[in-house]
This record gives C-alpha cells, sequence and structure tokens, in this order.
C-alpha cells in the first residue's frame, strides 16, 4: 500500500517524540519522484541551523564523491534526502552523538513506503549500514564499504564524508580508485533518467 509523502513528511516535520533529549527540528528533503536516496546519519550543526541537509564540509566532500553540483543534489525531484536520525542529536567533546535510535524504525519505513521509485539507496556511514543492511553487513565499515557489489543494485554503502574520516581515506586508497567511479556511473545513469 502506498503511503502519502505528504502525509508522512508533514507527520515527520510535526515529530516531538524526541523533545526531552534534543531540540527537534527535523531535516530532510524528498518528492515521490525521486529515484535516489541518500540516507546519512543525522544533521550536524550547521544543518540543523540551517534546515538544509549536507549544508556542510561533509556534503561539499559527499557531492565530490559523486561528481554532482549543489544544484542537482538538492533537486528532491530526483534525490531525496532522509538521514537515519532527522534531527541534530548534539555534541558530547566535539564529537556528535549518535541518531537517536528510536527515529529510524520509526520514519526510515514510512519514507521507503512514500517513495516508490527509488532505484538506489546511498548508505552513508555505518548508522545507515546497521540500520538497512543488519546482519548484511560485514565485520567493519571498511569490509562493508570494500563488499559494496554484494548489496547492489538496491544499496550502496559508503563511509562518512566527515574530517574525522580522512585518514580513513588516506589508509584506504582502493575507495577512490575502485569504488568511486562505480558510485559516480550508477548516481549519473539514475539522475538521467530522472530528467
Amino acid at each position: 500500500m502506498r503511503i502519502s509523502l505528504r502525509r508522512v513528511s508533514a507527520e515527520a516535520l510535526a515529530c516531538r517524540r524526541c523533545s526531552g533529549s534534543l531540540e527537534p527540528n527535523p531535516v530532510f528533503r524528498a518528492r515521490a519522484a525521486a529515484r535516489l536516496l541518500i540516507v546519512g546519519q543525522a544533521p550536524g550543526r550547521r544543518v540543523h541551523a540551517t534546515g538544509i541537509p549536507w549544508n556542510d564540509p561533509s556534503g561539499d566532500v559527499l557531492r565530490e564523491w559523486l561528481a554532482m553540483d549543489r544544484e542537482t543534489f538538492y533537486d528532491a525531484r530526483r534525490i531525496a534526502i532522509v538521514p537515519v536520525g532527522l534531527c541534530y542529536p548534539g555534541t558530547v567533546d566535539g564529537a556528535d552523538l549518535p541518531p537517536a535510535p528510536r527515529c529510524a524504525p520509526l520514519w526510515q519505513p514510512k519514507f521507503r513506503a512514500a517513495l516508490p521509485r527509488i532505484e538506489l539507496t546511498l548508505l552513508v556511514g555505518s548508522y545507515a549500514q546497521k540500520h538497512y543492511l543488519g546482519v548484511r553487513r560485514k565485520s567493519s565499515l571498511t569490509e562493508t564499504v570494500r563488499a559494496f557489489r554484494d548489496y547492489l543494485p538496491e544499496f550502496f554503502p559508503l563511509p562518512h564524508p566527515s574530517w574525522r574520516n580522512l585518514a580513513w581515506r588516506r589508509k584506504h586508497p582502493w575507495f577512490e580508485r575502485e569504488v568511486l567511479p562505480v558510485l559516480r556511473a550508477r548516481v549519473t545513469a539514475i539522475i538521467a533518467r530522472s530528467s
């Protein structure tokens, strides 16, 4: 049964289930015509302030990985962006807290049901991979990303593009050499069909 995206979006924007532990401000973008879904972890401080997903240095890196300009990236008719945690979870000692655990089980199934044309879901970071891949994940994020072909055509696991993962990217040059060309080709083909 198809669920109305308008209804799901309105309910998500009104959600206050975590108001005791964080400041509710759900951040996502979606249109029913979208063919690509990006699932990250949760909005950071800058995204929380602006209400624009991936509007930070991590977003710049992600767009570079996708070889995509901002205009295309934020075209909700092509790309839906629904993080595992819709609201900024806060920080401890300068590091973002994990997404609120009750958010993904509540909202991810509803958004998925309301986005019938999704061809590929980018699972950006371990929280997204844990939610969607569950026991299908490998023993580490590195192994899961390296085995990205095991999850195609439905999912494409990626590391988080945070500056905190810069050392990971330097340590694993195969990511840029082997993974990014496949990612770009698949995303480009999907975006072309969305025009």
